[in-house]
């Protein structure tokens, strides 16, 4: 790749990442303000004695574990379909029940049993996925509207896996999954993050996904013409958000020890959604940048902890969450972007003026 290519890339990128930025550096720069000490990080002892890192920073990146790894999915489904999947919540509902059904008929809990249960809802939530990837890119169905049909028995289901009841689960291999690893003072879930990026950096790098997932998105026609399954990509990026679907359910549910359908990862569809719009996605398709709807999702969950530290009360919180997230939609949309670019325009002309008029005198 040339050097202009290079440089024009980097530039594209950094425009990309414009907005989740600007919105982390206000965010930062007012709870700095309001708190000089909101950021500070300080070490403690858990309820097991093990010592781990705590405040106000640590709860932002824990707390948004589940939303960063929703929103790598939902940012593909998006770049291939051009639409969103809103059923993501009710899916994570059901993976998280097939996971806790698995680890409670087990005589023991082992790492073992985990992983299997891991698996067997990872699978479960794929297969969901594949049910929506095919109503999306089989049936010619608009996104949302095929992922409304999970979306409304979802959680139903979920309820009947476990026989109408919300089981605990009680194990030190998955309280630590939901919390901190002995000996180590990062929260578990941040490092589940940590690899989920670090794998999907991978297959982008390694494999053609992203880019025929972009062509797919730009444009269909011209992504047949080439060759490419479009079908097939669609589908595949269903099948990975059902990935990311599980891992979010299983996490919640190590959270908390237990699975009940109706509260897990609740309305965190539109979080999702918005996750990737404020990463300067484009929820219409074509390109994308993972790293951009990571930094929405820690936006959003920073915004939340700004909130409730402000002891804003809980049932106002999605009111003042809805007007920030609106105002960065605004700023970062296509319109209020060219009217920026033509007053810079505007403004480096007048410069030059100036300065042609000041040479001639």
């Amino acid at each position: 790749m040339s050097a202009a290519r290079k440089a024009f890339k980097k530039k594209g990128n950094l425009s990309q990442l414009m907005i989740p930025l600007i919105a982390f550096a206000l965010l930062i720069i007012f709870n700095l303000i309001r708190d000089p000490g909101f950021f500070s990080i300080e070490t403690k002892l858990n309820n097991t004695g093990n010592t781990v890192l705590a405040g106000n920073l640590i709860s932002i990146i824990n707390g948004a574990s589940e939303l960063a790894i929703l929103a790598i999915g939902m940012t593909l489904v998006t770049a291939a379909c051009g639409g969103q999947d809103i059923s993501v919540g009710a899916a994570a509902a059901i993976a998280g029940s097939v996971f806790v059904r698995i680890i409670r008929g087990a005589a023991e809990v082992t790492g073992g049993t985990v992983i299997l249960a891991f698996l067997a809802c990872c699978v479960v939530a794929m297969l969901f996925g594949s049910f929506n990837g095919m109503l999306v890119s089989v049936f010619r169905i608009q996104p949302m509207i095929a992922t409304l049909i999970l979306y409304t028995c979802g959680r139903s289901i979920a309820y009947w896996i476990n026989g109408g009841a919300t089981p605990t689960i009680s194990s030190p291999i998955t309280a630590a999954i939901g919390s901190f690893i002995p000996g180590i003072p990062i929260p578990t879930p941040v490092i589940i993050v940590a690899v989920m990026v670090l794998l999907f950096t991978l297959a982008f790098r390694f494999t053609t996904l992203e880019l025929y997932t972009q062509t797919v998105g730009i444009n269909q026609s011209a992504a047949r013409l080439n060759g490419i399954n479009t079908t097939m990509i669609k589908l595949l990026s269903f099948i990975l958000l059902g990935v990311c679907v599980s891992v979010a359910g299983c996490i919640g549910v190590c959270r908390l020890q237990l699975i009940n359908h109706e509260t897990l990862l609740l309305d965190i569809e539109m979080d999702t959604i918005l996750a990737v719009a404020i990463g300067g996605n484009s929820l219409g398709g074509g390109k994308f940048k993972i790293s951009g709807s990571i930094l929405g999702a820690y936006v959003i969950q920073m915004l939340t902890i700004t909130l409730y530290a402000m002891k804003v009360s809980s049932t106002d919180v999605k009111a003042y969450k809805a007007i920030v997230i609106v105002l960065l939609v605004v700023i970062g949309s296509p319109v209020v972007k060219r009217w920026f670019a033509k007053v810079a325009a505007n403004i480096r002309g007048g410069s030059i003026r100036r300065a042609g008029a000041k040479e001639g005198a």
